[in-house]
């Protein structure tokens, strides 16, 4: 429903484009609102529950009392580099396997930033088709031309890079996919992708936004086996498993070397906050540390399986589980009954999903229980 009040006074000419936009997307139920934080926790990626631990409130508390302070003051490459960033970035590089770790405010900017960044003109980008958004920004600004490959498909990615070699394309692919989908909640097949990517001398960009604390060795998600190698980047979010905020993008020493002298989205912003530095190291700690959060996890996964299967969601044995509902509306009304009834789960719509796929995405954390997970059964059940 529009906001009374964008009409209270009269808008300049120059927003009653956007008021219209904002009225057309409230005629077919797609207009996006903020929702306040209620109930039993269904929506968020806080997967091992360390948001609100005391574990990072300690590092948090901890890093204060020694004089790190809470802004960096500017950008990295002025007076922002805090000996806290730079130590997560070792400790990150060592944990994860890789050359090398650069630390970004968000997944979203450091995603965009590889892409706009790395590939360079002459160069292809195939990309899954259900790609984060974040990427594509990224190569929207890329200098490189992008193609879209169908999901999960190793052979139409293939079949996407002959077809620009057979016409004339000379420089280097780079394959941009995710290990783990957040809508959909399915696995990507890495040891197909990464047998493509080195028949055709290509680089893999894998973002392991949903996998990193979850799955692998350690947590260190499902590209671990992979990390390290001289043509793989990965893309680790700090604010999903690891509860705090911003990512680290892993690789050879020369791309995040690269990024530092030529990527926009890094040069020219303030960087992070040094306290949440540690506290992202506090967290590579845990998951170093604590296996038995991770098999807690697990644990509700597959009891969420034979619970929530039968009723219509699609298993993954991963923590996300769509429940495909189609139209838009019902999408969204099933969302607002089952939060009504104090369980936070949220409907999504396109565009961030395919039309008539809209869905109630549930995602599985440490923040509930199975008792949780039976009663919000009993409630879609009841609703359905």
């Amino acid at each position: 429903m529009t906001d009374a009040r964008q009409h209270a006074r009269p808008l300049p000419p120059a927003l009653r484009p956007i008021a219209a936009d904002l009225d057309r997307l409230s005629a077919i139920d797609r207009r996006r609102a903020l929702v306040p934080i209620a109930g039993r926790d269904f929506a968020s990626n806080d997967y091992l529950a360390l948001a609100g631990s005391a574990v990072l409130r300690d590092a948090v508390t901890d890093a204060i009392a020694r004089g790190v302070p809470v802004g960096s003051g500017g950008s990295r490459l002025l007076r922002g580099n805090h000996a806290e960033h730079e130590a997560l970035e070792a400790e990150a590089a060592a944990f994860f396997g890789s050359e090398s770790a650069l630390w970004f405010s968000s997944g979203f900017a450091g995603n965009a930033a590889l892409l706009a960044t790395l590939p360079q003109r002459g160069d292809l980008i195939v990309h899954d088709v259900l790609i984060h958004a974040s990427a594509h920004e990224g190569m929207r600004l890329a200098r490189a031309p992008a193609v879209a490959a169908g999901h999960n498909d190793p052979q139409a990615i293939e079949d996407a890079i002959r077809d620009w070699r057979r016409q004339g394309g000379t420089g280097s692919p780079w394959i941009a996919i995710e290990s783990l989908y957040s809508m959909d909640g399915d696995i990507a097949p890495l040891d197909e992708l990464a047998q493509v990517a080195r028949r055709h001398d290509a680089m893999l960009l894998i973002d392991e936004a949903h996998a990193t604390g979850v799955f692998g060795p350690q947590g260190r998600g499902l590209a671990a086996a992979l990390e390290g190698r001289a043509n793989v980047v990965t893309l680790r979010t700090c604010g999903k498993a690891l509860g705090s905020e911003g990512a680290l993008v892993c690789g050879p020493a020369v791309v995040t070397d690269f990024l530092v002298n030529r990527a926009r989205g890094f040069i020219f912003s303030t960087a992070p906050s040094p306290v949440m530095a540690a506290a992202v190291r506090a967290g590579l700690r845990v998951l170093a540390g604590e296996p038995a959060r991770r098999d807690r996890l697990a644990a509700l996964v597959a009891h969420a399986g034979t619970r929530l299967g039968p009723l219509g969601a699609r298993v993954t044995d991963t923590q996300i589980l769509p429940l495909i509902v189609g139209d838009d509306r019902r999408a969204m009304a099933l969302a607002a009954a089952v939060r009504a009834a104090g369980f936070d789960l949220r409907g999504i719509r396109p565009p961030t999903v395919p039309a008539g796929t809209a869905r109630l995405r549930i995602s599985l954390t440490l923040n509930v229980d199975e008792a949780d997970i039976d009663a919000l059964a009993g409630i879609l059940e009841r609703l359905a």
